[in-house]
């Protein structure tokens, strides 16, 4: 936890800068407003994705780019040296990860799902999942700290939406505006780069979300399956698992800062 705050430590690893953005930006900011600590880390800067310049003239522009971004969020942001479209699950990367998790002390980490198209994605999800595991054995690095991180979480991601699944929403309507804002130090988010558009569609995917949970705009997020599981006492408190359904969502009243009141899916670890 941040030093006398008691607020759970951020970290969102993403394939490329720019994919922890669009993924977690609204959540990052919003937690940096509220006191935490967030760190974006970046495994390749995505230096082999424009049009016309190679990447040797790209990527030190996405390097810029990102760190104007961690900037404008709040974050911390750090760029590890792995070549934009190669890669690789190795036990070397899930090594180097490992360390940054264990010198960080983050306790939620955010990252790619499993269900990705794109290789580095794919790499990037297994690379960080098995990295998790590694910062937590005390004897891999002598003289190195452990840590164990409390929560990992899948973002939703275009490329990434092989059998997602909603588990977790979290309402990200006060960082909204900063994150729009956050993304314009990219090129590739103020468009010409891509025939995507990006901020329309993550955007759009923040409204639809919001709409299903209740509120303004919000992040939705995917568990591993282990993760699935809620364990109670009994039925004499308060009713665990409450089924949402349209009149669960919209029959509340708004609060004092305009997001609709806490509905489903139920309390969020993060702010």
């Amino acid at each position: 936890m941040t030093p006398g705050h008691g607020i759970p430590k951020l970290m969102v690893v993403g394939a490329h800068a720019g994919d922890g953005e669009v993924m977690a930006g609204p959540l990052v900011a919003q937690h940096a407003a509220d006191g935490g600590t967030a760190t974006l880390l970046h495994l390749t800067l995505g230096e082999r994705g424009h049009p016309s310049l190679p990447g040797a003239e790209y990527g030190p522009q996405k390097r810029e780019e990102a760190q104007a971004a961690a900037a404008a969020l709040g974050a911390d942001v750090r760029i590890l040296d792995y070549r934009d479209g190669e890669l690789a699950a190795s036990l070397e990367a899930k090594h180097a990860v490992a360390q940054i998790i264990a010198a960080e002390q983050p306790d939620v980490v955010i990252t790619h799902g499993p269900g990705s198209f794109h290789r580095d994605h794919a790499a990037c999800h297994e690379i960080v999942s098995e990295a998790v595991f590694y910062a937590g054995l005390a004897d891999l690095w002598p003289g190195r700290p452990r840590h164990i991180v409390q929560a990992v979480y899948f973002a939703e991601n275009w490329e990434d939406k092989r059998d997602f699944a909603a588990d977790l929403y979290i309402d990200t309507s006060r960082g909204h505006a900063t994150w729009l804002q956050a993304l314009r130090c990219y090129e590739l988010f103020r468009g010409g780069l891509s025939t995507f558009p990006y901020v329309r569609y993550y955007e759009a995917l923040a409204v639809v979300r919001g709409a299903e949970s209740g509120t303004d705009y919000a992040k939705a997020f995917s568990v591993p399956p282990e993760a699935r599981r809620t364990v109670v006492p009994g039925l004499l408190g308060e009713i665990p698992l409450q089924v949402t359904t349209g009149s669960s969502i919209i029959a509340h009243d708004r609060d004092t800062q305009g997001s609709r009141a806490s509905g489903p899916p139920g309390d969020v670890p993060l702010t």
